[in-house]
């Protein structure tokens, strides 16, 4: 498969928010076989749910993550429920998802490679936002881990970290920003794309800001 996505398999999850639908279309212009599932296929949380729908697969090169949520309040106004929400759609999935992965791709004995999406503020840690940033910051921890654990296997492990993403549902929630400094999502796709493909043989355990 070196730098062909001839026969490769990919999961995205998340397809179906403002950024998926860009990143699963890039694999499938590609040339990959892209598993999308929906929220209606498959419950992101569900720890048996995610086991099977892996082990289903006929084979898998890459998984990548987009699922997650955003939400922003000062630290006294976040209850603990809106804390564990957003460490369960942003850090949960993903980890669910990676290990699925990692199994899968151990039974095929070929490598294969993982693409976390995680947000700049993973690293810029901003105020006024404490819930979704641990729950990035945990996702980008679990990344270079993983990368660390599974490098001897050839399995790669990377996250990306856009800050705005230029989506209709950004441009209305904040109509009078400047977008010219957001990024498109087919731009971001296209770096998660490399990231994932046969063809990056070295890079592994990065978080890189797109």
């Amino acid at each position: 498969m070196a730098g062909s996505w001839q026969g490769a398999h990919v999961v995205v999850t998340g397809a179906g928010g403002g950024l998926g639908p860009s990143v699963a279309e890039a694999f499938r212009a590609a040339g990959a076989t892209v598993h999308a599932p929906t929220r209606g296929e498959l419950d992101l949380l569900d720890e048996a749910a995610v086991g099977g729908y892996f082990a289903a697969l006929p084979s898998l090169w890459a998984s990548v993550h987009v699922a997650g949520g955003f939400s922003m309040a000062p630290v006294t106004e976040t209850s603990l429920a809106d804390f564990t929400a957003q460490w369960r759609i942003n850090t949960v999935t993903a980890f669910l998802a990676c290990r699925e992965a990692v199994r899968r791709m151990r039974a095929g004995k070929a490598g294969g490679r993982i693409v976390n999406v995680a947000a700049r503020a993973a690293v810029d840690h901003p105020g006024g936002k404490i819930a979704y940033v641990s729950a990035k910051s945990a996702l980008a921890g679990l990344t270079l881990s993983l990368a660390a654990e599974c490098r001897a296997e050839g399995i790669f492990a990377n996250a990306v970290l856009p800050d705005t993403i230029d989506t209709p549902a950004n441009r209305a929630a904040m109509p009078g920003a400047d977008t010219s400094k957001w990024t498109r999502p087919e731009a971001i796709a296209s770096s998660i794309l490399w990231l994932a493909s046969p063809g990056n043989a070295t890079v592994t355990g990065t978080l890189l800001p797109v």
